[in-house]
């Protein structure tokens, strides 16, 4: 079970590293380097016969071409990993430094510098088999040996050259669209809405009324950092073995301290260090947050955007707005779900694990009722935010969600303007 967790925070920094993308292809670019040669070896170089346009090249030409390619290619990959870190500097500086992780994960600039890598590696392993006739001559102890030219490699060289080309200004086109401020939100915006739809249903109760006569026990957090991910079908397994009810303390996003409580164990009798590392290793503890298993994360990127827009020393309401339709658009979907509060005790057994859910008010605090004090300083703000809550409270699907939406409202009407 607790490997399960793991496999989702290695997926996790995978999905925001810079080195997975591109190292995976840059070594299919060396496998590809060794594989054409040796197809070179097996078909000699009697088919460029039969294709009027190829023709064969001689061991220092052949050398050349590969170097060039080479020495070209891997320039410029270091101008495009220059290129990408002045690029997420500048994003980080003017959107706020927690939407990093939304640059790093950018497939385009992943697999621009794996092209550029792969194709250096490639024309290196094609380069070295390259041989004239005094070399292979020289290598055999003076028996008279042919020149060995991979025209098929080289050819293909030619065309990773050509591709690269493309790549490179693919990428121009793609980074200068990727840190507009219109795409950073939509991008948050919809990878909100996607964690929504793809958020499993809680695997655990409300809190019952009589938790505190069942003498639960505190079990201590193992480490500090944020709690990135629980895994709760894997608590639930143990509670069972243990003959144990638990009650989680921290939700996902929440920073643990080492020593303090992260959950309750019932009865205090059965609690020991064994149940302790048991629990400890369900949960993923890690040096930042994750929108993993945290919903609120992606809202809150939102939220910064939104915040730092209205600042007086930026006062720009337009990207704020934007912001706004997309957390309109994410409580619209979350409305839509409604997925908490969900029973955690299957087949008629009594439930073994337990937690106090967010719900949609919660999330609805998280977005407009963070942003109330800033949107309520600016007039088109203002006007745009109580928009949103109208359009999104028109379409609720729960009555106590438009509840809600219509309260968030009246608090917004009713607030100060700075």
């Amino acid at each position: 079970m607790a490997s399960r967790l793991r496999l989702l925070e290695l997926a996790e920094e995978v999905r925001d590293s810079y080195w997975f993308v591109p190292g995976l292809i840059a070594s299919g670019g060396l496998l590809a380097g060794l594989g054409l040669v040796f197809v070179d070896g097996y078909l000699g170089s009697d088919w460029l016969g039969r294709f009027q346009w190829f023709t064969g090249s001689r061991p220092e030409g052949a050398r050349s071409v590969l170097s060039t390619v080479a020495g070209s290619t891997i320039t410029v990959a270091g101008v495009v990993f220059s290129i990408t870190l002045a690029a997420v500097t500048y994003a980080s500086g003017q959107y706020g430094p927690r939407l990093l992780s939304n640059f790093q994960r950018d497939r385009g600039n992943q697999a621009t510098l794996g092209v550029f890598l792969a194709t250096y590696l490639y024309c290196l392993v094609v380069l070295r088999t390259i041989r004239s006739a005094a070399e292979a001559s020289a290598d055999t102890g003076g028996t008279v040996r042919e020149a060995f030219v991979p025209h098929l490699a080289v050819y293909c060289a030619l065309a990773l050259a050509l591709a690269s080309i493309a790549v490179l200004i693919y990428f121009v086109h793609h980074v200068t669209d990727g840190i507009h401020i219109n795409n950073v939100i939509a991008r948050i915006g919809r990878d909100l809405i996607d964690d929504v739809r793809r958020s499993p249903i809680p695997a655990h109760a409300p809190t019952p009324d009589d938790w505190a006569a069942r003498d639960p026990a505190p079990v201590a957090a193992a480490g500090s950092g944020y709690l990135e991910a629980i895994d709760q079908d894997a608590l639930r397994a143990l509670a069972a073995e243990r003959g144990v009810a638990l009650r989680l303390l921290r939700r996902p996003g929440d920073f643990v301290h080492a020593g303090r409580p992260l959950l309750e164990a019932a009865p205090a009798a059965l609690v020991g260090p064994e149940l302790a590392e048991a629990c400890n290793e369900a949960v993923a503890v890690g040096r930042r947050r994750s929108a993993l298993q945290d919903l609120r994360f992606p809202i809150d990127e939102l939220v910064e955007v939104a915040a730092r827009a209205l600042s007086p020393g930026v006062n720009d309401p337009f990207t704020a707005i934007a912001c706004l339709d997309w957390l309109g658009a994410a409580l619209t979907e979350l409305d839509r779900r409604a997925a908490t509060g969900a029973n955690a005790g299957g087949g008629g057994e009594p439930p073994r694990l337990f937690a106090d859910p967010l719900f949609f008010e919660d999330y609805l605090a998280s977005a407009f009722g963070q942003l109330r004090p800033y949107v309520a300083a600016d007039v088109n703000a203002r006007r745009h935010a109580l928009r949103t809550l109208d359009e999104v409270a028109c379409g609720a699907q729960d009555a106590a969600n438009r509840a809600a939406l219509l309260a968030e409202r009246e608090r917004l009407s009713a607030a100060p303007e700075a």
